[in-house]
């Protein structure tokens, strides 16, 4: 679907090497502000044991995975609202991102410089949060005063229901808070969808620790704080190494095993964030499978039959008659398609059946 997390955050606090590691490409990591410039593109894999368990299954010649994209994007300094840094061309590149990931500085070392030289992550989240506040505000201030006299004279329904919304995300502002933070009904996200407001997109914040704290972060200081202010907000924190999922990304998946076991740890610190990135904008997967090709496809949650075989081609939409489904669980217990016919576990969906995560469905079209 072509959805996209911008990599934010101040410079030195790790945002490169986290994107190296997650595209294991070599993006320029230096310990000086501003080492990124332009933003960098990363197209990665969403990990999903039940692709992993169809293709074991279904032996296909071709697998292709659900994709996520990750932008890497400059380093913001104080005032880059007022063209501070990289000011404008940071916010416009966040402007294009469907999802913001925010690394934070969660280790103390001397020989990593910081912006504000010393260590304080709730000071940073607020440097950039209140960046991307007055943004958010130089376009609110702009447009009142364009809608302003059409809302008093209540001769527009529109240009009303409009200078409402923008008075309440005024004041929310104004009080140093995130647009995100406001209960919008559908038809209120639908009214300023494009306006693009910055602090309007999901926020996942990433504290990047040090290898020592990997096993134990619980007891980490700064870790604590970034969990405490997350919360306030609704947003939510993966703790991570970045350092150490730099080295994971150089090593194959038996030596990775051994490594992270090593560090008493379950699961690589990207895949965590990959995951709650595509969850955080309420995506989910379906699968097709069949012995040409298993593959995941990405769908927005609630999407209806149609729309998601749609995904797939706009003649499967048009000509939509219904959907063969299976759920993964029924798949995964009986192992074949037919299988699962033959115990009733195959259900034929019309045009409002709403797609389930992890459902597995052939389409049938008639144009």
């Amino acid at each position: 679907m072509g959805l996209t997390a911008g990599i934010v955050g101040l410079p030195n606090v790790g945002k490169s090497t986290l994107f190296n590691a997650i595209t294991k490409s070599s993006v320029l990591a230096a310990n000086y502000p501003f080492a990124t410039i332009d933003p960098n593109v990363g197209v990665v894999e969403v990990p999903d044991y039940r692709l992993d368990k169809l293709v074991e299954l279904v032996q296909p010649k071709k697998t292709i995975p659900s994709i996520f994209e990750f932008t890497d994007i400059a380093g913001i300094v104080k005032g880059a609202s007022k063209g501070e840094g990289l000011g404008n061309k940071f916010l416009s590149h966040i402007r294009e991102v469907d999802a913001i990931v925010q690394v934070v500085r969660a280790f103390d070392d001397s020989n990593v410089t910081h912006v504000d030289g010393e260590i304080d992550p709730v000071r940073d989240i607020e440097t950039i949060n209140l960046e991307l506040i007055f943004a958010d505000l130089e376009v609110v201030e702009k447009r009142i005063p364009k809608v302003l006299k059409k809302a008093q004279l209540k001769v527009d329904k529109e240009c009303v229901a409009e200078y409402k919304l923008l008075e309440i995300i005024h004041k929310t502002l104004l009080d140093n808070k995130p647009i995100r933070t406001i209960n919008f009904n559908e038809n209120e996200q639908f009214a300023i969808k494009n306006f693009n407001f910055l602090t309007n997109k999901p926020m996942l914040y990433v504290a990047n620790i040090i290898e020592d704290d990997i096993a134990n972060y619980e007891d980490n200081e700064y870790v604590n704080k970034i969990k405490e202010f997350a919360t306030s907000e609704g947003s939510e924190v993966v703790v991570i190494s970045a350092k150490i999922e730099a080295e994971l990304s150089e090593l194959d998946n038996e030596e990775k095993t051994m490594f992270l076991e090593e560090l008493g740890v379950k699961e690589p610190g990207l895949d965590k964030l990959i995951k709650r990135s595509y969850f955080l904008l309420g995506l989910e997967t379906y699968f097709t499978a069949g012995p040409k090709e298993v593959r995941a496809w990405t769908f927005k949650k609630g999407y209806k039959a149609p729309k998601c075989a749609g995904i797939i081609h706009t003649d499967f939409e048009k000509g939509f008659i219904r959907a063969e489904t299976i759920k993964y669980k029924d798949y995964a217990q009986y192992k074949t398609e037919q299988a699962c016919k033959e115990n009733g576990k195959m259900r034929l969906e019309g045009k409002e059946y709403i797609v389930k995560d992890g459902d597995i469905m052939h389409f049938l079209f008639n144009l």
